[in-house]
């Protein structure tokens, strides 16, 4: 190594810090599940994909904490639809 490098201060661990209210994870992801979310962020021009998964999984999780009242009117009307055809 040259002798020019001085690494005697340098600090390991990520090189961009972690925003607050987020938290760096290790996770494993189909594939397909990680082409199909690259793929839209390209096909956008641009954008993160990480920030489109996590935007999918908040989007999930909104839709299953729906009241209970919500989910039987929704199972309702979807039922009379039904019907009516």
């Amino acid at each position: 190594m040259e002798a020019e490098y001085d690494f005697s201060q340098g600090k390991r661990g990520a090189i961009d810090p972690t925003s607050l209210g987020k938290t760096r994870i290790t996770i494993r992801l189909d594939n397909e599940i990680l082409a199909w979310f690259r793929e839209q962020v390209h096909s956008a021009g641009g954008g993160n994909y990480q920030t489109l998964i996590n935007e999918a999984l908040r989007q999930h999780i909104q839709q299953n904490c729906q009241s209970l009242e919500d989910t039987l009117r929704k199972v309702v009307r979807e039922e009379l639809e039904r019907i009516e055809r």
